[in-house]
């Protein structure tokens, strides 16, 4: 029998290896190419994807408005609210026309610091509200001592009267200038003149800066003193706006009552806390009591 003629095609295993790994090579990479095809096609339109897209884009406005919410509320946080009529504030007639509207603006501390201070000294019984109406300091009695020159309180900004013979000077602190009356026998105080930067906080006025100050001086005259106004009045130091307040401070002293006579001076000095000028005589030394006279219509801003 014949044998069966050979066929003259070949199979897959009389081509050579390599071109059997080139063959699959390329078929994987035509599959892979085609599947990334065809995920393109189907997520094009996947509200899965598109998502985030969408969220950051809407995210970088708000980014943007929040500085821009930042930049626009930072005036309104520095700015200063126009004051109103505080507890202590007048609507009456001033001593002085014009001269509220003068001595109403002062830089203020904090509101919060402000306001908890001013409220202490409404509620202190030590110290009544301020006459509503303006009030000029009266002449008290005596004669002025001598005085040369002046005390030019630079850290406070302020001059006063240099007092001769009869006031001596002393040992500033814990203030910035200190001149004292000498001693009186068997009495506990004597005059005292001083000036310093307002040890208290501002307030939206200088009435009301001066008001916390009178009460400040308590702390310099004897346990239990308690005040009351004679003066009330807007004044000029020099080129600058003031506040004076007169009041007689009253106290007891080895069962007996005695009193000073006592004013204040709150200066507004440019760049710098206001200025205070003290000034207390007891009645042990009322001779001197003109000597008040002469420092609150001296004082004045340097």
């Amino acid at each position: 029998m014949a044998a069966p003629p050979a066929s003259s095609s070949k199979g897959l295993g009389d081509l050579p290896m390599r071109v059997v790994y080139r063959t699959i090579a390329v078929a994987a990479g035509i599959a892979v190419l085609g599947a990334g095809v065809t995920a393109v096609l189907l997520n094009r339109d996947d509200p899965a994807t598109a998502a985030p897209r969408n969220s950051a884009a809407a995210a970088a406005p708000s980014v943007i408005s929040a500085s821009s919410a930042s930049s626009a509320a930072a005036p309104a946080a520095g700015a200063v609210a126009t004051p109103g009529l505080s507890p202590l504030s007048s609507t009456g007639a001033s001593a002085t026309p014009g001269a509220d509207v003068d001595a109403v603006s002062s830089p203020a501390a904090s509101p919060d610091t402000a306001d908890v201070a001013l409220a202490a000294a409404l509620k202190d019984p030590r110290v009544p509200a301020l006459p509503k109406n303006g009030r000029r300091l009266r002449t008290l009695p005596g004669r002025a001592a001598a005085a040369h020159g002046s005390i030019k309180d630079r850290r406070s900004g302020v001059a006063l009267p240099r007092f001769t013979k009869t006031w001596a000077l002393a040992t500033p602190a814990p203030f910035a200038s200190r001149q004292l009356l000498p001693k009186v026998k068997g009495a506990s105080y004597r005059g005292m003149l001083v000036s310093c930067p307002v040890p208290i906080p501002e307030q939206k006025t200088l009435r009301d800066t001066a008001f916390l100050a009178a009460r400040w001086t308590l702390n310099h005259h004897p346990s239990g003193a308690t005040i009351t106004w004679t003066a009330s009045q807007p004044i000029k130091a020099g080129k600058r706006q003031g506040w004076l307040l007169g009041y007689t401070v009253h106290y007891t002293l080895k069962g007996k009552k005695r009193v000073s006579a006592a004013a204040l001076a709150l200066v507004d000095v440019p760049e710098k806390k206001p200025a205070v000028v003290f000034v207390t005589i007891p009645d042990s030394q009322k001779k001197r009591w003109h000597d008040i006279n002469k420092v609150m219509s001296s004082v004045k801003a340097l």
